[in-house]
């Protein structure tokens, strides 16, 4: 008689898996979880394959909404402060209110000449003023997450 489990699962790779008719998404618990949210497509795609690239699981949004609704907290957030129907910063605040004392870091990304005050008003760890430079993404993530180099 065969094993079903053995029949119907595979290693964990990070491809979804089935046991025994329900699929599921593996998750490397060894990755730190990133979470960035901006209203520009290229932004977000551009901090993921960056992120990525270093070992990073990186999560998506477009307006940052979703950040108080997810199940685990990532381990860091780098938040744009001027969204469509978003304001990162009121995110930020209600973010760091919500988990205080045990939420990730957030980093306050924008081209907003005023981004340092904006940051320390809302409660930021840190800021990234835009246009950024590729470094400073990996730097501030691995500074936040406590990575070494990848």
């Amino acid at each position: 008689m065969s094993n079903i489990l053995d029949r119907d699962t595979k290693a964990l790779t990070g491809a979804p898996q089935t046991l025994t008719g329900y699929a599921f998404e593996a998750r490397d618990m060894n990755k730190k979880r990133i979470y960035v949210a901006d209203d520009d497509a290229n932004i977000l795609e551009l901090m993921k394959i960056i992120l990525e690239s270093k070992g990073f699981e990186v999560i998506t949004s477009s307006d940052g909404r979703s950040l108080i609704k997810l199940n685990e907290l990532p381990d860091l957030v780098f938040l744009d402060i001027a969204m469509s129907g978003s304001d990162g910063s009121e995110i930020c605040r209600d973010f760091k209110n919500q988990h205080e004392g045990d939420g990730s870091p957030v980093v306050l990304v924008s081209a907003n000449i005023n981004i340092h005050e904006i940051g320390a008003g809302c409660g930021a760890d840190a800021v990234l003023p835009k246009p950024f430079d590729i470094r400073a993404v990996v730097d501030l993530a691995r500074r936040f997450t406590g990575t070494g180099n990848n």
